[in-house]
């Protein structure tokens, strides 16, 4: 496991100003060797360097629109850099800035937890075909897991799609590690309430009876986003009281209830493409991270748009990566060194990028 090397003191003593010109004249001086991804979420001082923007999957495939690139800084968190090194072509490196941009919810499912699941249910629903689901969010090992065992990756976006080939082709189906995306999705897809249940992989059994087990359609892991699952339906009674007329988007990681008082529902792609359509005079209030929401609300002054939740929740751990980490790790670039390299096993990424194609061969 790598750790974080210390930033040195210097760069935490230079001013904004001096960051942006140093950034600028380090990738400059790289050129055509690099490629910088900005996610969705990013802070507005680190996003405004990326060359394409955009969630973790989409980013991850339009890095390979640049293949001469030597290196690739991932301005996101450390699943979506992993997800990069599984698409990357031979040769390529790709660079977190900070290696402590985790997600917790990737990192509730831990890939031994997972395992013992597994098991568990080979021995009690031995019968039936069961089928795991990841969703993009979760770490490459577990992705590679879901390739090797007959499942699939899902993105936000293609949910609906991967989800319903999983209830049309299997049994019963294990979703991990986002339960409300994969409640949220098997419920508009007609499987009622009743039939889910939740693993808590802290419990024998996961919290269940073996029958309990047998009977359920669905099996969601007990994982959640820490600023979606805020989202409650509070939030979006006192939008409605605020703001007359308004109307509430927000992301399928909300809880359940809270989707359901919502006008709609859909994926930053979809959040974004949303507003980008709407007239003007429109009103949204938006469930999902500050950074995005603010960044609309810049980008559409004619538009009404604001934050559902009214802490302005931000992704914490996405606001590690910092410009003073941005550029440190262009000017060790620059000086030949590569700092914060991903790593990915060989087999992982073969049986992870088996996931990653069988998802986009059904999407």
């Amino acid at each position: 496991m790598l750790l974080q090397t210390p930033l040195p003191a210097d760069y935490m003593r230079l001013s904004r100003a001096s960051l942006d010109e140093r950034i600028a004249v380090a990738k400059a001086s790289l050129g055509e060797r690099l490629t910088i991804l900005g996610h969705h979420y990013q802070r507005d001082d680190v996003i405004k360097f990326a060359d394409y923007t955009g969630d973790s999957l989409k980013l991850a495939k339009l890095s390979l629109e640049r293949p001469e690139a030597e290196f690739v800084v991932f301005c996101g968190v450390h699943f979506m850099a992993e997800g990069a090194v599984v698409l990357a072509p031979p040769g390529q490196q790709v660079i977190l800035p900070d290696l402590t941009a985790g997600c917790s919810m990737a990192d509730m499912a831990d890939p031994d937890d997972v395992d013992e699941c597994w098991e568990v249910l080979q021995d009690v629903c031995g019968d039936q075909h069961v089928m795991p689901l990841t969703y993009v969010n979760s770490a490459a090992r577990l992705k590679a897991f879901v390739g090797h065992s007959g499942g699939c990756v899902c993105t936000s976006g293609n949910a609906d799609t991967i989800v319903k080939w999983a209830l049309d082709s299997a049994d019963k189906l294990l979703f991990f590690p986002d339960q409300h995306l994969g409640r949220n999705t098997a419920y508009k897809l007609g499987v009622p309430l009743d039939q889910m249940l939740v693993w808590n992989p802290y419990s024998e059994l996961g919290g269940h009876s073996a029958e309990a087990l047998r009977r359920a359609r669905v099996i969601l892991w007990q994982g959640h986003c820490s600023v979606h699952s805020r989202m409650s339906p509070e939030h979006v009674r006192r939008a409605r009281e605020t703001w007359p007329g308004v109307k509430v988007l927000v992301h399928p990681e909300c809880p359940f209830e809270t989707v359901q008082l919502s006008d709609y529902a859909g994926s930053t792609e979809f959040i974004i493409k949303q507003v980008q359509n709407a007239p003007a005079g429109s009103s949204w209030a938006i469930g999902t991270e500050i950074h995005l929401v603010n960044r609309l609300a810049r980008q559409h002054p004619e538009q009404t748009i604001v934050s559902l939740d009214d802490c302005r929740c931000q992704c914490a751990t996405m606001f590690r990566i910092s410009p003073q980490h941005l550029c440190w790790v262009l000017e060790e670039l620059t000086d030949g060194r590569a700092q914060n390299v991903i790593r990915v096993p060989e087999e992982v990424i073969r049986w992870a990028r088996v996931a990653l194609d069988r998802m986009l061969e059904r999407s």
